[in-house]
C-alpha cells in the first residue's frame, strides 16, 4: 500500500473527504517526525511505537573491493509492533 492508497482507505473508513484524509495523514507524519527529532517516543496503544536510537560508529567493508570503510555514528528510527497488530497479522 502506498501513500495514495492509504489516503483513500482512510477517507473511506472514516467517511471523510480524500483531502481531509490527506491533511490528517500529513499532520500525523509531521507530528511524529517532530516528536522523534526531539528524541521523544511515539506510542500508539495496540498498534506500536516509534523511537529513536543511536547507532555507534563502526568499520564496514566495501563488498566490491573488500576495502575497509568507516561508517559514522547516526540516529535511526525504530518501530516496534504492538500486540494487537502482531496478533492480527498472524
Amino acid at each position: 500500500m502506498n501513500k495514495a492508497e492509504l489516503i483513500d482507505a482512510m477517507a473511506e473508513g472514516a467517511g471523510i473527504s480524500r483531502s481531509d484524509a490527506k491533511k490528517a495523514l500529513d499532520s500525523f507524519i509531521d507530528s511524529t517526525t517532530g516528536a522523534l527529532k526531539k528524541g521523544d517516543r511515539v506510542a500508539l496503544v495496540g498498534f506500536g511505537s516509534f523511537s529513536v536510537s543511536e547507532r555507534s560508529a563502526r568499520t564496514g567493508r566495501n563488498p566490491q573491493t573488500g576495502k575497509e570503510i568507516k561508517i559514522e555514528a547516526k540516529k535511526v528510527v525504530k518501530f516496534k509492533a504492538g500486540a494487537d497488530l502482531s496478533g492480527s497479522v498472524n
